[in-house]
């Protein structure tokens, strides 16, 4: 957590970027707008899991539900927003990186449509803490037996590096750019179809005495195993035969030595042709 704080104390802000963002958001309830300390913690417990070296901008949305008159709504969802702001600083968030704080008053819902009221006001009585990341970029990494498809005349052994198939730490989802890549990868799976190869998820960024990482959405530890189940179960919705598929988890066993973004990867392995 120390080192989470530091990189932000660090870091300043880049420009010129189209940007990923990731969404965290804080529930409040009805007419309270301080964030309690359980709600700070989960927010800096959040934020420990970014990446801080691609972080370049924040901002801080406050809502509240459609009960109550209009100009109090405004002042409620703004107060909530700057309650976030002053709990974010004091944690160490450098000020100026938060471009943004502002409150956007009510959140309007039909009842009629609405099979749970109740439920759907306390989603509104939220603050969103948006974080915009520099995109990515991937460098060659030139590491021997390494290789960016499946060659021609693959051997066994051979690793394919993807350099879309990244994940977002703590997250085993597939984003639409993997997607893509591992439709390249289905078409030449199809054209060597005696090719076999092994799906192998990695990790990056925990402690020595663990080898593998939480998934933020099952809250086991598993991360590297549920990235490469997750390539396998695609691959076979592309039509590749589960004969021809293994999966495995390497936790943080075998990092690339290029930096941690690169960790957070599955690789495909020829195991045989």
């Amino acid at each position: 957590m120390k080192k989470f704080v530091l990189a932000l104390l660090l870091f300043a802000t880049g420009i010129g970027f189209s940007q990923e963002q990731t969404v965290h958001s804080i529930y409040f309830e009805t007419d309270v707008r301080e964030i309690k300390q359980l709600q700070s913690d989960a927010v800096v417990h959040f934020l420990s899991l970014i990446d801080t070296t691609r972080l370049e901008s924040v901002s801080i949305f406050g809502y509240c539900d459609d009960v109550g008159k209009v100009d109090y709504n405004y002042k409620l969802s703004q107060d909530r927003a700057n309650s976030v702001k002053n709990m974010l600083v004091k944690k160490g968030v450098k000020y100026k990186i938060i471009v943004k704080i502002e409150g956007k008053g009510k959140v309007m819902i039909d009842e009629d449509l609405e099979e749970n009221v109740p439920e759907a006001r306390s989603k509104n009585r939220r603050v969103d803490v948006v974080l915009n990341f520099k995109p990515f970029v991937v460098e060659e990494l030139n590491i021997p037996g390494l290789y960016s498809t499946i060659r021609k005349n693959a051997q066994v052994g051979d690793r394919v590096y993807l350099d879309k198939l990244l994940f977002d730490a703590g997250s085993s989802k597939l984003k639409e750019s993997a997607k893509k890549e591992l439709e390249k990868i289905t078409i030449l799976l199809k054209r060597y179809p005696t090719l076999n190869v092994e799906i192998q998820g990695h990790v990056c960024c925990t402690p020595t005495f663990h080898k593998e990482a939480i998934d933020k959405d099952t809250k086991k530890r598993e991360l590297s195993k549920n990235r490469a189940e997750r390539v396998y179960k695609y691959l076979q919705t592309r039509g590749i035969s589960k004969a021809r598929l293994t999966f495995k988890g390497y936790g943080n066993t075998q990092p690339l030595g290029k930096g941690s973004e690169y960790d957070r990867r599955v690789e495909l392995v020829v195991t045989k042709i």
